[in-house]
């Protein structure tokens, strides 16, 4: 840690002897008004003291792929051994276009992956979100902010990832936008189709059994995604003043899962085979209404919002016992719906004399969750019905005000959570009302115009999604494993501390600790009354559970040595043109009160660099590192390096339009989970690979007017700024 702070140093040093003005990392573009031009700044990456900002759409590191590809490469992102995704060792809500997502688990994941990461405008990374934020978003923040540009004219572009390793997976997209006189609209067509596969290997070991008995489970499933998507936004200018924005998101899927597994141990021979068929459809809609108020300021925005999902899974699965010669079958169907919709209002008002501003507004949220599952198995039929409802009232008022060169913010968000919980498995309902209020404070203090330190508190809470609770397990599991939610979780409340240094906004330093009071977390265990050792999936939930993290982001100017200074300071004025590493480093630590550990508690270490080269010709090389070593995540014990290595190239075309890239993802077909999960009654050690090893040809072509206008139809559903942004 010494070395990594003496290396953090020099460059602080370097960079200030080499530029004063450097406090943008920037790309130009042209934007034509009128006859006039004007030259701006585009950021790659952008950190301030409540967030990092990270441009996608033009990064060649970034845009090809999925939105999930892009979000697992942002500095500070760490993918945890069950799959989860952290930011700096905290947890993450999702939101797109400022909207939080509803969806779950692997819902949420399959949504991420048929976004395409070249729809992708921006990546808001908002590390302790204020009142302005739903309470419910534990830590962390990720909003992925969708294209947004309209240009005059009609314009369009297609692009096309070919993806394959032994399997085929190609994506090709279609975008078309354009404006007219007060109506800016986009809309974009896309499919993809991907094969994969995925193996895992568990060694569980049942300790309520005298002696222990060992069980050896391996399974393969090769998985076939289909899905179509159509997503259409529009902008209407009523006056010079306010703005109609309707956003309209469409999915449609139809994936197959084929797998087979089996089950060894002390006279236990068994192998399961079947397939999973799966139809989904997910539609949102967005309607806002934007509008400045008066000429100092003040704005209101009013924002309507639906969501509707639903999911048909069918399993049809053989089993034989080797060692009896019996067979069995088991089969299941499932009908899941999910129905989301908010109303919310937004308004500011500044006064710009005083270097004051207060921004409050409202939400309600209803959550509606219907699974039915049905299971025909050689010992009759069962039915499980799981119903959600959750109600949520929210109100909030945050306050900001400058003096000299501190800023401070200070936030309360009241809400009103009522949460209804049925199932046939047990008898009544489970239900969960409650009021809370939840602070937020945060105090900056600008060194200098590039340097500032930061520090701020925020409570948050979580409540259990349904992927957590559900009993239903979509019949993918046998005699010896099974899979169900925790309908007994309680909501998990977070007091979440920060301190950080920011500097050239493109430097960090800081750490934070969360402290959580009964956080649910997904475990392996087994009934200690078992005849037979059964292995089940599920959400435990711990009482008191803490977890620091330290954390430094910050580039290497590989130009400053290898051209010069002079060519350096050249180079810093187009990112395009510029040689650099960017490198994440991050320690976090995990304890939990109450909880022994089979292993020793060893902190966990995250490092991930970020490379580009300009080769001759007008390539651009790309390069992504990332390994997570040997040590504890939470209550999981990695116990090999988990780590990938990505590479691609990149060349434009016919001034611009045309752009073709060359990608491997894990060159070295390294990534893989290995780690040690002790839950009750049972130790599993947890091996997992997936067919990440994969090339990519990526070609994507502009046609239609490519000097853009300035416009912006961006559905921002939650203020762009949170707790501790500066009031200029």
């Amino acid at each position: 840690m010494k070395n990594q702070i003496l290396v953090l140093a020099f460059l602080f040093t370097t960079i200030l002897n080499a530029q004063e003005t450097t406090t943008d990392t920037i790309k130009k573009k042209e934007i034509i008004l009128d006859e006039v031009k004007v030259t701006t700044k585009k950021k790659y990456i952008k950190i301030d003291s409540d967030k990092t900002t990270v441009a996608v759409k033009d990064n060649a590191m970034l845009n090809s792929g999925s939105s999930l590809e892009a979000v697992k490469k942002l500095p500070g992102v760490i993918t945890s051994p069950t799959g989860s995704i952290t930011l700096n060792g905290k947890g993450v809500t999702i939101y797109v276009d400022g909207a939080p997502s509803t969806l779950s688990g692997t819902d949420l994941q399959n949504y991420l992956n048929s976004l395409p990461a070249n729809a992708i405008e921006k990546v808001e990374l908002i590390y302790n979100p204020g009142a302005a934020y739903d309470a419910n978003a534990s830590g962390s923040i990720i909003n992925i902010v969708t294209s947004s540009k309209r240009l005059k004219g009609i314009n369009a572009s297609f692009n096309i990832n070919y993806n394959f390793n032994k399997y085929q997976k190609p994506s090709p997209q279609f975008l078309l936008n354009g404006k007219e006189k007060n109506l800016s609209w986009q809309t974009m067509l896309g499919y993809n189709y991907i094969d994969g596969e995925n193996r895992s290997n568990n060694e569980q070991k049942f300790t309520a059994f005298n002696p222990n008995k060992i069980l050896l489970q391996k399974n393969l499933t090769v998985s076939t995604n289909r899905n179509l998507y159509f997503r259409v936004g529009t902008n209407y200018k009523l006056t010079s003043k306010s703005n109609l924005l309707f956003n309209y998101n469409g999915n449609y899927a139809n994936d197959r899962n084929v797998f087979d597994a089996s089950t060894t141990g002390d006279n236990i021979n068994y192998f399961n085979e079947g397939v999973t068929k799966n139809k989904s459809n997910n539609h949102e809609l967005s309607l806002q209404f934007k509008t400045k108020l008066d000429t100092i300021g003040r704005t209101l925005d009013i924002t309507g919002f639906s969501n509707f999902f639903d999911k048909k899974p069918i399993t049809n699965s053989n089993a034989v016992d080797n060692l009896t010669n019996t067979n069995s079958f088991n089969n299941g169907t499932i009908d899941f719906n999910l129905v989301n919709s908010y109303l919310k209002f937004d308004f500011a008002i500044p006064f710009e004399k005083m270097k004051f501003s207060i921004n409050t507004g409202g939400k309600f949220n209803s959550l509606k969750v219907k699974n039915n599952g049905k299971y025909f198995t050689n010992s009759g039929t069962d039915a499980i019905d799981f119903d959600y409802n959750e109600n949520n009232i929210a109100v909030y008022a945050e306050a900001r005000k400058k003096i000299k060169k501190f800023s401070f913010t200070a936030g309360l968000r009241y809400e009103n959570f009522d949460v209804e919980r049925v199932t046939n498995t047990i008898v009544g309902k489970i239900k969960f009302k409650n009021n809370n209020l939840f602070p937020n404070l945060s105090a900056i203090y600008e060194v200098n115009d590039n340097v500032n330190v930061s520090a701020s508190y925020s409570k948050k809470i979580s409540q259990p999604n349904y992927n957590n609770l559900d009993p239903n397990n979509s019949s993918n599991f046998d005699q010896y494993n099974s899979s169900q939610g925790n309908l007994f979780l309680n909501p998990t409340f977070f007091d979440n501390y920060e301190f950080k240094i920011s500097a050239f906004q493109f430097v960090q330093l800081g750490m934070n600790y969360t402290n959580s009071k009964d956080n649910n977390l997904f475990v392996f265990n087994a009934d200690a009354n078992a005849t037979e050792p059964i292995s089940n999936q599920t959400f435990q939930q711990f009482e008191k559970f803490g977890t620091f993290s330290a954390y430094a982001s910050f580039p290497i100017p590989l130009d400053y040595f290898l051209k010069g200074k002079e060519e350096f300071k050249n180079r810093m004025n187009d990112m395009d043109k510029m040689n650099y590493i960017f490198l994440n480093i991050n320690y976090i630590k995990s304890d939990i009160k109450g909880y022994v550990f089979p292993y020793t508690n060893k902190a966990i270490w995250n490092y991930a660099a970020q490379a580009q080269f300009i080769l001759p010709y007008g390539i651009k090389n790309s390069m992504t590192y990332y390994i997570l070593p040997t040590g504890n995540w939470e209550i999981y014990k990695v116990i090999k390096p988990i780590q990938q290595f990505d590479i691609s190239f990149n060349k434009d075309f016919m001034d611009k339009k045309l752009k073709i890239g060359l990608h491997c993802f894990d060159v070295f077909n390294s990534n893989q989970i290995n780690a040690l999960i002790a839950g009750q009654n049972l130790e599993t050690t947890f091996r997992q690979k997936q067919d990440t090893r994969t090339f990519r040809i990526s070609l994507t072509y502009n046609f239609g007017n490519l000097k853009l206008q300035k416009e912006n139809t961006d559905i921002q559903t939650e203020k762009v700024k949170s707790g501790g942004g500066l009031v200029k």
